[in-house]
């Protein structure tokens, strides 16, 4: 298996990249395969621990850095968040975030689900 510590921002983002595949067709735990995903999440989490400023932002900023980062647009959102409406009522604020929405981004796009999870300033 040739899978390296994540060192860098580039490193994170290609784990992100290579992760983001198993999503969608997720591998039997056991497998090759399976092995690989679980020990890329694992580096992922442990480098995003170690970079991620432990007073995490809220949920809505940790939303629009990652859509920053990664050149989201609110399209993009919607098949974690539902429809474009609901994307920009829960990123202007007025609708909180549901659990299945948190793992969805979690997944989708890879936001720890720490920051997702925080009470907003406003609340």
């Amino acid at each position: 298996m040739d899978i390296r510590p994540i060192r860098t921002e580039d490193d994170y983002q290609a784990a992100l990249r290579e992760v983001s595949g198993y999503f969608d067709n997720e591998p039997e735990p056991g497998t090759e395969e399976g092995d690989r995903f679980e020990i890329l999440l694992t580096l992922i989490e442990a480098f995003e621990a170690k970079h991620f400023p432990v007073d995490l932002p809220d949920p809505i900023e940790a939303i629009k850095f990652r859509m920053e980062q990664q050149g989201l647009t609110p399209k993009d959102l919607e098949p974690a968040l539902g429809r474009r409406n609901r994307v920009y009522e829960i990123l202007n604020g007025k609708r909180n975030l549901t659990l299945a929405m948190v793992w969805k981004l979690h997944d989708m796009f890879g936001i720890p689900a720490e920051s997702l999870i925080k009470p907003p300033h406003h609340a």
